[in-house]
């Protein structure tokens, strides 16, 4: 492994209105010295915008002195763009959090996965070719290992079925990286992120949306009748993944025909612990009553239904991070009660 030191470097991050981008970049702010932190983002309305607007307002009080911090609203589907920021910036490090997210999205709204998922990232493959980058870091999902039986889901598994648009895109975006770390040599690493909940996350998750529907006291779905089992993932864990991998670069070899070995990785982070997610449910129904968000009182029986599988589900996400702990020293072991904690007093104090 290629070691890189990210101080006094320029860093560039794509997708920091997001929830994990924006967790990142904070986290950045806290550890990096002198770097120059250039972001992007279209602060698209896939989701309630004034929550990106908020993560934003959040980095901009959390920048430190001695760090230069750009954030350019735009779209990485947009060449002209990419490549504006590359010949100005010159990145050492890229780290690809933007894409178009959810699984059942994709289903009704295919568009949004090619522009971003697709295009977006061969934009930002090129950019990294012609401006060569120490390091490109990219977010992929455990959505690729489709309805693989064997568990837990390890990067050594087969997957080349997936469920869903989004699972595809994924999977692609792998491949594409491959392409060019083989043809061009560049080092890159793909994160397979499971389920990743915490403060200030993303509505469209099941802890955050279920938490909206039973304030209002409307009923919340429970897919396959409760049988899911979900590797969740606290938000601070998938970070410091992320901060760990970007400092350590997979190396760059010759083959025996003397053409560069692709510097290509490809790591699991997840909680390695899958839940139940009627435990699940059960864990953030206490944590809401104790923050207050729901009264002591609250017929949560009242507000539940079992209902069958989703198209482009999966009843299980379980991460082998076994080759995370031995390239990087870390394993993620936030529990989920105290996850769902930080969650729920998050939003007693936002919403409340």
């Amino acid at each position: 492994m290629q070691k890189i030191d990210i101080n006094n470097k320029t860093l560039f991050v794509t997708g920091s209105a997001g929830f994990i981008g924006s967790n990142l970049v904070k986290r950045l702010f806290k550890d990096v010295k002198g770097a120059t932190i250039v972001c992007i983002d279209n602060v698209n309305d896939y989701y309630d915008v004034s929550l990106k607007e908020y993560r934003l307002r959040e980095l901009d009080k959390a920048k430190p002195a001695d760090v230069e911090y750009v954030f350019i609203k735009g779209d990485i589907a947009d060449k002209a763009t990419i490549d504006g920021i590359f010949e100005q910036y010159k990145p050492a490090v890229v780290v690809n959090l933007a894409a178009q997210a959810g699984v059942r999205y994709s289903i009704t709204n295919p568009d949004a996965y090619i522009q971003s998922n697709l295009i977006g990232f061969y934009n930002i493959l090129e950019a990294c070719r012609h401006y060569p980058v120490e390091h490109l870091v990219y977010a992929s999902s455990s959505s690729v290992y489709g309805s693989n039986k064997k568990v837990p889901y390890s990067t050594d598994d087969k997957v080349d079925n997936p469920v869903s648009l989004y699972a595809a895109t994924k999977k692609s975006n792998e491949l594409m990286a491959h392409a060019y770390s083989k043809l061009y040599n560049i080092p890159s690493t793909g994160l397979r992120f499971f389920t990743v909940y915490g403060p200030a996350g993303r509505p469209d998750m099941a802890y955050f949306g279920f938490t909206n529907k039973l304030v209002k006291g409307d009923t919340i779905q429970i897919f396959n009748y409760g049988n899911c089992m979900r590797d969740f993932t606290f938000v601070d864990d998938i970070v410091e993944g992320v901060v760990r991998i970007m400092q350590g670069a997979p190396e760059k070899k010759q083959g025996e025909d003397g053409l560069p070995l692709p510097p290509y990785a490809v790591y699991n982070i997840g909680n390695n612990s899958p839940e139940n997610l009627l435990n699940f449910v059960d864990i953030l129904q206490q944590e809401l009553i104790r923050a207050k968000v729901l009264p002591e009182d609250y017929d949560f029986d009242a507000h539940k239904q079992l209902v069958p599988m989703q198209p482009g589900d999966v009843p299980t996400t379980y991460a082998d991070t076994s080759a995370l702990e031995r390239d990087y020293g870390f394993k993620p072991s936030t529990s989920l009660r105290d996850g769902l904690r930080a969650f729920a007093e998050w939003y007693a104090g936002f919403y409340q």
